[in-house]
C-alpha cells in the first residue's frame, strides 16, 4: 500500500485496496473494538491516496457492519458480546446491511430458495448480453403463510458480466453448485468486492391482466427491479410479486 496513487494497479480499484488494508487491521484486532481509527487526513497519507478513496473505503467497511460513524469520528465497531469490556467511545449504533432475498431464516419452513440455469425470458435476453436462448443463472425466492398461502415471489435472472465478474458466483455456473437453498443475501457485498458500482432503478405496479388479488381478495403488487454497474450494463434483473395486504415488501440498498 506504499506505492503511490499514481502507480496503483489499474483493474483493483483504490478504495477497494485501502478497505482491505483497514479490514485487516479490524479483523485481527490491531485496531481493538470500541476504538477511534485515525482521521482522513492521517490515512490518507498514510496510503497514498486522496481523502475521497479513504472516504469510500469507510464507507464499504459501514457497509460491512465493521466500522460506525458519528460526528466524533468513525469507530471499530463493538458488538455487545465481544468480550471488549464497555468502550465508551463506541457509539451503540444498530448496523444494517443491504441484503440479496433468500437464505436460511428464522422461519425457513416457510422461505425457499432455489437456483436454476436457464434461459431468461426472451425480452430480458439482450438486457443480460445473452444471445436469444442462451441459459444463464436463475434465483427464484418463495415466501409461504402460516397456512401455505403464498404470500411472496421474486425471480431473479444474471447477467453475462455478473457471472464474469463476481467470483462468489462462480461456483454456480452451468454443472456447478446449483443448491436447494442457495445463500446469495451478500449479493451486493460481492459486488462492492469485486470493484463494482452498482445502481438500482425500481418501478412499482399493478399485475397486467384480470387477476389484480389473490384468491383471497388482497391486493397485488409488482416490483421490477434492475441493478446495473458503473457502465450501465444489467447485472441483476428481479421480478416481485406480492401480495400487499399479508406481506409487506421492504428493500434495503446502500450504494
Amino acid at each position: 500500500m506504499a506505492e503511490p496513487e499514481t502507480e496503483a494497479v489499474a483493474d483493483v480499484p483504490l478504495y477497494l485496496r485501502v478497505a482491505a488494508a483497514l479490514r485487516e487491521d479490524l479483523t485481527r484486532r490491531h485496531i481493538p473494538p470500541g476504538s477511534r481509527l485515525p482521521s482522513e487526513r492521517t490515512l490518507s497519507q498514510r496510503y497514498h491516496v486522496n481523502r475521497q478513496t479513504v472516504r469510500s473505503a469507510l464507507r464499504l467497511l459501514r457497509d460491512e457492519g465493521l466500522v460506525v460513524t458519528d460526528r466524533r469520528g468513525t469507530f471499530a465497531f463493538a458488538a455487545a458480546d465481544d468480550g471488549a469490556g464497555p468502550e465508551p467511545a463506541a457509539p451503540a449504533l444498530p448496523i444494517r446491511r443491504p441484503t440479496f432475498p433468500g437464505g436460511p431464516q428464522a422461519a425457513e419452513a416457510l422461505v425457499r430458495a432455489s437456483l436454476a440455469w436457464e434461459p431468461p425470458p426472451a425480452p430480458l435476453a439482450s438486457r443480460l448480453l445473452l444471445a436469444p436462448g442462451e441459459p444463464t443463472l436463475v434465483h427464484r425466492h418463495t415466501v409461504r403463510g402460516p397456512h401455505g398461502a403464498v404470500l411472496q415471489r421474486a425471480v431473479s435472472w444474471f447477467s453475462r458480466p455478473a457471472l464474469a465478474e463476481i467470483p462468489q458466483l462462480s461456483r454456480y455456473r452451468r454443472g456447478g453448485d446449483c443448491r436447494r437453498q442457495p445463500d446469495l443475501r451478500l449479493l451486493y457485498h460481492w459486488m462492492h468486492q469485486a470493484g463494482l458500482r452498482i445502481t438500482h432503478r425500481e418501478s412499482v405496479g399493478v399485475p397486467p391482466g384480470p387477476a389484480t388479488t389473490t384468491a383471497g381478495g388482497a391486493a397485488r403488487l409488482v416490483v421490477h427491479r434492475v441493478v446495473s454497474d458503473q457502465h450501465g450494463h444489467a447485472l441483476e434483473i428481479t421480478d416481485i410479486d406480492f401480495s400487499a395486504e399479508s406481506a409487506a415488501w421492504t428493500y434495503e440498498f446502500s450504494a
